[in-house]
């Protein structure tokens, strides 16, 4: 398996969402994280002070079998991004190998791909 972190625009969030529900993605999380420093954005003042207003971004972490990652990452950057140029802040895409995923309260018919461990079996004890 591997784990796909994908960076996104809030509001390409529905688009990326269905995009990986057609490739049939096992697992997948949503997380809110800041913009880069680099990245442009706005320049606020507050009390004589002048600060940076970085922007919110959304990181998807998604697992994903072997077979269907480069299916997945094509989908996530078709998706998520803004325009055929590309601009600053678009969508990101960092892919990692995963050994092992570990599914506490799924049974051992619920089995997501090769590489799953469940906690409380025989082969996959891991307390």
């Amino acid at each position: 398996m591997k784990l796909i972190i994908a960076i996104v625009r809030p509001e390409k969030l529905a688009a990326v969402q269905a995009a990986i529900d057609e490739r049939e993605a096992s697992l997948m999380a949503v997380s809110q994280v800041l913009a880069d420093q680099r990245e442009p954005g706005c320049t606020g003042i507050y009390r004589g002070s002048e600060f940076h207003i970085r922007w919110l971004h959304l990181r998807l972490e998604i697992a994903v079998d072997d077979w269907g990652v480069d299916a997945a990452v094509a989908a996530i950057l078709h998706a998520g991004s803004t325009g055929a140029a590309g601009q600053v802040g678009d969508c990101k895409v960092y892919v990692i190998p995963l050994d092992t995923c570990v599914a506490s309260a799924a049974g051992p018919e619920q089995r997501q791909g090769a590489g799953v461990a469940l906690v409380g079996t025989e082969s996959g004890d891991r307390r």
